[in-house]
């Protein structure tokens, strides 16, 4: 049984949906802890209304990212993960945090990356003129939002998109590529070959919502 600990900073919609994915399919692992660092994020509710720890840092009791990342890790290491999901935590981390976690940390960020790195990804994608946008999960790599790829989903750009309309399209191709690239984590089934990932059992990597 494998030990997953998850970090949010807000309503942690993705967080939801794994908590729930893990459960419904009777994945080989638990969801030992949500943690924050914001006392305020909704998602923490949520997290122990379903019995699961939770804990938080809060970023602006230290005056350095470095202290900050430390108590942090060290909060995570309380849980003895094997595998660390961010789900919207809006913090850059620092170099020895990814190192520590290298390997059993994703995250998704909401765009067909390469492209469109960093925030405001969907006004960017409609400012471009992309006829595509998407999400993508990602092992987490000292680079921002350039890990090697685990999965990536795509949605149309339709002419009368909002920022607001396509975030909300893009956001439910997350809540279903998210779970199944962690289950795949906790399964063992994925094989990183320089910065390409491969799925051991041929599962599709890519899907079209």
């Amino acid at each position: 049984m494998k030990n997953i600990v998850i970090l949010i900073s807000g309503r942690g919609s993705n967080m939801e949906a794994i908590v729930d994915a893990c459960g419904r399919e009777q994945w080989p692992a638990r969801i030992a802890a949500v943690v924050s660092n914001k006392a305020t994020a909704s998602g923490l509710q949520f997290a122990a209304s379903k019995g699961i720890a939770t804990a938080v840092v809060d970023h602006k009791q230290f005056d350095t990212r470095e202290a900050f990342d430390a108590e942090l890790a060290r909060i995570i290491e309380g849980f003895a993960p094997d595998v660390i999901v961010l789900a919207g935590f809006m913090r850059i981390l620092t170099e020895a945090f990814v190192q520590q976690f290298d390997g059993r940390m994703l995250n998704v960020h909401p765009s067909l990356l390469p492209a469109f790195p960093g925030l405001h990804t969907h006004q960017r994608a409609i400012d471009a003129g992309c006829k595509l946008a998407g999400a993508t999960v990602h092992f987490v790599t000292p680079a921002l939002d350039h890990g090697p790829i685990v999965a990536q989903a795509a949605v149309p750009v339709l002419p009368d998109d909002t920022e607001a309309v396509l975030s909300a399209r893009v956001l439910q191709q997350e809540h279903l590529i998210y779970p199944r690239a962690v289950r795949w984590l906790v399964e063992g089934t994925l094989k990183i070959d320089g910065h390409r990932v491969l799925h051991t059992e041929g599962d599709t990597q890519l899907f079209l919502g």
